[in-house]
């Protein structure tokens, strides 16, 4: 079955959906979450992705990110998708949105709003190789040192939205 992806207009109100890698060669716009998981003394939890993702294959980005799939509450997407790349569950809260555009060397297109989410955890991932290839927990002083010194090793959304995440995190 091809995933779908929840088409969204400029304000995030549903307009339709679409194949997912179809919506990425088009650049279309669409909804997306982003999942930032710290533990008990305050490290950010970061994926590896897998080597083979269909972009940004081996970049650093935050715990989880994904797609609610049509019909699906965003909180429960990120739930799910919790579960399924890094094998925890915890309870999340909503942090806030943004807007990014994305392209990328293979011609695919990151149109989205991004729903961010924060969770509390000390529990250890169990990685699905599908998805991620390792992981890594990190203090945000030396992760903003990271991202400075090697943009080229993460993610484009988890650049965009670093310092935005830093003035959200409840943690």
């Amino acid at each position: 079955m091809n995933e779908q992806v929840l088409l969204v207009d400029d304000k995030d109100n549903p307009i339709g959906v679409m194949e997912k890698m179809e919506a990425h060669r088009k650049g279309a716009l669409h909804r997306a979450f982003s999942i930032f998981i710290f533990n008990s003394t305050g490290e950010l939890l970061l994926q590896q992705r897998a080597s083979d993702k269909y972009h940004s294959g081996g970049k650093w980005t935050n715990t989880c990110c994904s797609h609610p799939r049509p019909g699906e509450e965003t909180l429960d997407a990120a739930t799910r998708r919790l579960q399924e790349e890094m094998g925890m569950s915890c309870d999340l809260t909503y942090g806030f949105q943004f807007y990014y555009k994305a392209e990328f060397d293979n011609g695919l297109i990151e149109h989205e709003i991004d729903h961010v989410f924060f969770g509390l955890s000390d529990s250890i991932p169990v990685l699905n190789p599908s998805e991620v290839q390792n992981y890594q927990y990190k203090s945000l002083i030396d992760l903003k040192k990271d991202i400075q010194e090697s943009p080229e090793k993460f993610t484009p959304w988890f650049k965009i939205c670093f310092n935005q995440m830093l003035k959200n995190n409840p943690f």
